[in-house]
């Protein structure tokens, strides 16, 4: 009878597993703790039991994941909200169907202890930038809420070594820096960092991380279950943080230091709490922005990027 049994359980799992649906979600950069919901969603087994196989996959270039999703070839992609809009404006056949992270990580960060006390000391200054365009509009904004233009300053492409651009004093000042991370660098280093918050320096809040999909794939019933599997991920994670630590780093060893201890730290309050809403508002602002700095000519209707999935 036990034998039965145990063959029975077998061939149960067995026909489980192949009945997962493959799923591929290709991230915006490699594993960290701003993914954190889909690892502990994954780790946990949510998306298996929501009959998902997800596969979750560094890029190769991080300026590719959404560009994979529009050609076909990845099912789901994690992305920002102001680099979707710029791409939809482009054409891509992209829509927004879930939210990570529902504030902005993006900062100006200076050196606590350096001449930089408010952005009017940025005159004259050098500051350094890893992505053109967007970082320059938001660089833009801040200055001109003080008074000062993009003129007023030397930009410097610093190539995403933002921390050791400000440490090795090359620049005054970095833009684009996340909060979450650049800042714990500086006071690992032992030199503690002010941030200049862009979202209280005039540009309007968006969302930093979110999740794309094909435009032409939203019936894809495998789109709903990932959201709801994603969703009981952020759940588990804000009721239990430090288990949701453990399970992170048992899968990715590589990430058990203090930097991304206090990263997990520092993000936990930002993850949104449900993935699947949509802030039209919140969308419809960033895109006037987008507009009125240049990026973009002309948006379509929130709607036709941006769902809750049905």
């Amino acid at each position: 009878m036990k034998r039965t049994l145990l063959a029975l359980a077998l061939v149960l799992l067995a026909m489980r597993a192949e009945a997962a649906d493959k799923l591929t979600i290709i991230l915006d950069w490699f594993v960290n703790p701003d993914h954190a919901p889909i690892i502990v969603a994954a780790e946990k087994g949510y998306f298996a039991e929501a009959g998902l196989d997800l596969e979750i996959v560094p890029p190769a270039d991080p300026s590719d994941p959404p560009k994979l999703v529009a050609a076909g070839r990845a099912e789901l992609a994690v992305s920002y909200q102001p680099t979707h809009q710029i791409q939809i404006a482009e054409g891509l056949p992209l829509v927004r169907i879930a939210t990570l992270i529902s504030t902005p990580l993006n900062s100006v960060v200076v050196l606590a202890d350096g001449p930089i006390k408010s952005i009017k000391d940025l005159k004259g200054r050098k500051v350094g930038f890893s992505v053109a365009g967007t970082e320059e509009a938001v660089l833009g904004t801040i200055l001109e809420k003080h008074g000062l233009t993009l003129k007023d300053v030397e930009l410097v492409n610093v190539n995403f070594a933002l921390t050791p651009a400000l440490l090795t004093g090359r620049v005054a000042a970095v833009t684009g820096a996340y909060r979450n991370f650049e800042l714990n660098q500086l006071a690992i280093e032992g030199k503690p960092g002010r941030a200049f918050y862009v979202e209280e320096e005039g540009v309007p809040v968006y969302d930093e991380l979110i999740v794309v999909a094909n435009k032409d794939k939203l019936a894809d019933p495998r789109l709903k279950r990932f959201v709801t599997a994603l969703e009981r991920g952020v759940m588990f994670l804000t009721n239990n943080p430090d288990e949701s630590w453990k399970l992170f780093v048992a899968r990715h060893k590589d990430l058990d230091d203090e930097l991304n201890k206090r990263a997990w730290r520092d993000t936990l309050p930002r993850f949104d709490k449900r993935p699947a809403a949509m802030d039209n508002g919140r969308y419809e602002r960033f895109a006037k922005f987008l507009q009125d700095k240049g990026l973009v000519k002309a948006m379509p209707p929130v709607a036709s990027y941006a769902v809750e999935l049905p």
